[in-house]
C-alpha cells in the first residue's frame, strides 16, 4: 500500500495550517467589500435600475444652451418605486416617488453606511457626496424595498 499524505496526521495538520494562514492574508478591505456585496439584508429588495442620467442625455445639447447644466440628475426605478436624485456641489438631494416616508441608506465600499429618513413627501438630502462607488437601499413605509446597483459619479 502506498503512503498517502492524508494518512500522515502531521502532514495533514501542516496543510490545514498553511491554508488557514493564507486565508488570513486576504486584505481586510477586500473581505469587507465582498461581505457588503453579498449582504443577506438585500434579498427582499427589488433592483432599481438606472433609467436616466443627465450626463448621457444628448437631447440636452440640442436645446438653446451650448453648455450642459452643472446640476446632474439621476433616476433609478423599479416597477413600484422611483428614486430621483440631483447631484449638487455639496450633496445628493432627491425624492422617492410615490411620495412617502422612506428609510434611505447610502452604502459605500469604504465608509460607514449613512442613513436618513425622508420627509412625508419623500424628499431627502445625503451629505457629503460619496467618493467612489455607492448604492442606495430604500425601505418605504408602505413596505417597498429597493436597492440600486453600484454607481460612481
Amino acid at each position: 500500500m502506498t503512503n498517502r499524505w492524508w494518512s500522515d496526521d502531521e502532514q495533514f495538520l501542516a496543510a490545514v495550517d498553511e491554508a488557514l494562514w493564507e486565508a488570513r492574508e486576504i486584505p481586510r478591505h477586500f473581505l469587507e467589500t465582498w461581505k457588503a456585496t453579498f449582504s443577506w439584508q438585500n434579498l427582499d429588495a427589488e433592483l432599481a435600475a438606472l433609467t436616466y442620467d443627465s450626463a448621457t442625455d444628448n437631447t440636452l445639447m440640442t436645446a438653446t444652451r451650448a453648455e450642459r447644466a452643472t446640476l446632474r440628475e439621476l433616476t433609478f426605478a423599479t416597477a413600484h418605486l422611483k428614486i430621483h436624485i440631483q447631484v449638487t456641489a455639496k450633496a445628493l438631494q432627491g425624492q422617492i416617488v410615490p411620495p412617502q416616508q422612506t428609510r434611505l441608506e447610502l452604502r459605500t465600499a469604504d465608509n460607514p453606511t449613512t442613513v436618513v429618513t425622508t420627509d412625508d413627501d419623500g424628499w431627502f438630502t445625503l451629505e457629503p457626496i460619496p467618493i467612489g462607488s455607492f448604492r442606495l437601499h430604500c425601505r418605504t413605509e408602505s413596505g417597498i424595498t429597493a436597492l440600486t446597483d453600484w454607481f460612481a459619479l
